[in-house]
């Protein structure tokens, strides 16, 4: 990729919270495909999909976060003081029960682990790295179609689920205390998706989940407020 190629998105600067692998490192490669320059962040040295993929290319940094500390988000914060981004896009999760197992039926540790990390965690780099987002920019979120409240009709994913209708209830929180903000505020609904989190009997692949979702985020760009969309842009009932 030229670094004097045109960019195709609106979201030329990028910063994705998440993206060591699975919907988070789709997310980055997609960026850089359509010319953004990205800053993506890993929990680690290990080595990942998010490492390999920026070996390739110049148009990726990859900087360390754990969302489940705060002084980890913080330091974040510090080193990229200075920087502005026109996409803040949080995408840490993890699901530590099986699809079937009722929720009251998970450990007590793995429940604080899930809660602290797709909550308390993606709420707090949330409100730390907001101040890095350009005013007109944007702030997503990865939520889950499993997060709607009146679209459970089936059951199954009963931790992860609780995790993402909290997570949805605190971003409209965020969104209320912020009403005057010109910035896009978005809830994304990827699908169910063959990840490691998502696991092998997801509907989808990757390949068809991300390009879609970033075509809707990109589209939101300059649209101040709270949304709660598909990977299509269909709003998802709350």
């Amino acid at each position: 990729m030229s670094d004097a190629a045109e960019p195709r998105t609106p979201n030329r600067r990028v910063l994705v919270i998440g993206a060591s692998r699975g919907l988070g490192e789709a997310i980055v490669e997609e960026y850089a495909l359509r010319g953004a320059r990205v800053v993506a962040t890993v929990r680690s040295d290990a080595p990942s999909p998010l490492r390999a993929f920026a070996a390739t290319t110049d148009a990726v940094e990859i900087e360390r976060v754990d969302v489940a500390v705060p002084d980890s988000i913080a330091a974040l914060r510090r080193r990229l003081d200075g920087r502005v981004f026109d996409l803040l896009f949080v995408v840490a999760g993890i699901s530590l029960a099986p699809q079937d197992q009722a929720g009251a039926d998970i450990g007590t540790r793995d429940f604080e682990r899930m809660m602290n990390t797709n909550v308390l965690g993606v709420m707090r780099a949330v409100e730390s790295l907001q101040y890095l987002v350009a005013p007109d920019g944007t702030i997503a979120v990865m939520s889950s179609g499993q997060g709607s409240v009146s679209g459970n009709t089936r059951g199954g994913f009963e931790v992860y689920r609780a995790t993402k209708s909290a997570l949805n209830q605190m971003f409209r929180s965020y969104a209320a205390r912020h009403a005057a903000d010109r910035r896009a505020l978005l809830l994304m609904a990827p699908g169910w998706v063959r990840t490691g989190l998502g696991g092998p009997g997801a509907m989808l692949e990757i390949g068809e989940s991300i390009p879609p979702l970033i075509d809707t985020v990109d589209a939101q760009y300059g649209t101040p407020g709270l949304q709660y969309l598909d990977r299509h842009g269909a709003p998802v009932p709350w």
